[in-house]
């Protein structure tokens, strides 16, 4: 654990965290190539997802493995995680990778998320990885997620 937290401190050491901008016309921040094992996470994610399939997408976590999805409160084990992902998905998703890491039998990925043929970013989302060590597949042990954009009420809009 302690050598996660090492990691996961100096990628923000190296990170420009006050960079960020609100302004919708700012290009997309670029995405990065993951390692084989690590693709294997978003694409199966991808496809499991396209299906509707909730059970698919539960077996790709950690036995003890968490979803954090926003708006709902956390979700934690394969049961309940095919449970929660049950009715959604169905439809076309594209994980892209923003920066990821791995050290002995953890790791990340941060990325964003869109829906379909667009190339527009809907939301972003971290999944923290864990394996048996140096063996076995890359499974998540948590999944958080998020709009890019606040949820409007009736009646506004966003310039």
């Amino acid at each position: 654990m302690r050598t996660f937290v090492l990691l996961v401190a100096a990628s923000l050491a190296v990170s420009p965290l006050g960079a960020q901008s609100t302004n919708d016309t700012e290009r997309p921040l670029p995405s990065v190539t993951l390692a084989p094992a690590l693709d294997r996470v978003l694409r199966d994610y991808e496809a499991a997802w396209a299906r509707g399939d909730a059970k698919a997408l539960a077996a790709l976590f950690a036995e003890d493995g968490f979803v954090l999805q926003g708006g709902r409160p956390p979700v934690r084990g394969r049961a309940a995680i095919a449970a929660a992902y049950a009715g959604q998905g169905g439809a076309p998703l594209r994980l892209r990778a923003l920066s990821a890491a791995v050290a002995d039998t953890v790791g990340y990925i941060i990325g964003a998320y869109g829906y379909g043929e667009s190339a527009t970013d809907q939301g972003k989302f971290t999944l923290t990885l864990r394996r048996v060590k140096g063996q076995g597949p890359w499974l998540i042990f948590s999944d958080m997620d998020n709009a890019s954009r606040p949820p409007q009420r009736p009646g506004t809009h966003f310039e």
